[in-house]
């Protein structure tokens, strides 16, 4: 019997691979502030147990941001701090359940989706 895939799931996953790198870094930037909004809807609406998911989706999107920064560059030193900075307080902001947490990592998602995207805008008319 053949299954009937989703087809806004094969299209994401085709989307992915076979993005280049910068476009996969600028996805991962605009879920990590997809999943924060959604977890401060959730919070807002007093769904704990979904805020909970969605903080934790968040959190796994700065794993992934870790994991791939390139060492040796002079950015990553920095980009890693505030990474693991943004981490800890997506953590804090789960256990005690703050808006006020989730808005300020928020702010930082929304400026490297902001900056990410000018940066790849300059890079298409440098090459």
């Amino acid at each position: 019997m053949v299954s009937l895939r989703n087809p806004y799931q094969t299209y994401q996953k085709q989307a992915v691979t076979t993005s280049k790198p910068e476009d996969l870094t600028l996805m991962l930037y605009e879920g990590l502030v997809k999943f924060i909004r959604l977890s401060k809807q959730s919070l807002q609406n007093k769904k704990y147990e979904e805020c909970h998911r969605y903080n934790l989706r968040a959190q796994d999107i700065l794993s992934e941001l870790i994991v791939t920064l390139k060492k040796g560059y002079s950015v990553s030193e920095p980009l890693l701090s505030v990474y693991d900075y943004m981490k800890t307080r997506l953590i804090e902001a789960n256990i005690k359940k703050s808006l006020e947490i989730l808005t300020e990592v928020e702010g930082f998602a929304v400026e490297y989706v902001e900056t990410w995207t000018v940066a790849m805008k300059q890079a298409k008319t440098i090459s």
